[in-house]
């Protein structure tokens, strides 16, 4: 939970910063849409950690620690990259985008396998 607000707090942090200040970077660097992306992720992920912060609270599952896990570093590693992409036009930043994706989709994964498991 501690790190789902944390990340809930960036994500309006960041979301903000770059309508506002990062706006002619992002303007000229023509990646509005992939920053907007970033958000998005890192928000949809923020709440999934948020959903598995309560299930933690009532349930004692490797599954759900194993999602959490994966859910934080898939931001990390997919969002911040398309952050590092927009903001410095660094195509390279964008071979880290589908490692991150795959392990935020291992996180759903593991969320999908704890849920199994208790029903």
């Amino acid at each position: 939970m501690l790190l789902a607000s944390f990340t809930g707090f960036m994500a309006v942090a960041l979301g903000a910063f770059g309508a506002h200040a990062l706006k002619q970077v992002l303007v000229e660097n023509n990646r509005t849409d992939t920053y907007e992306l970033a958000v998005r992720y890192h928000f949809y992920h923020t709440l999934a950690l948020l959903v598995i912060g309560t299930l933690m609270d009532r349930f004692v599952c490797k599954w759900l620690s194993a999602s959490a896990i994966c859910m934080i570093i898939g931001t990390l590693l997919f969002s911040g990259s398309l952050y590092l992409l927009a903001l410095t036009n660094n195509t390279l930043f964008a071979i880290i985008t589908p490692i991150g994706g795959v392990i935020l989709l291992m996180g759903w994964g593991f969320l999908f396998i704890s849920a199994f498991k208790k029903s």
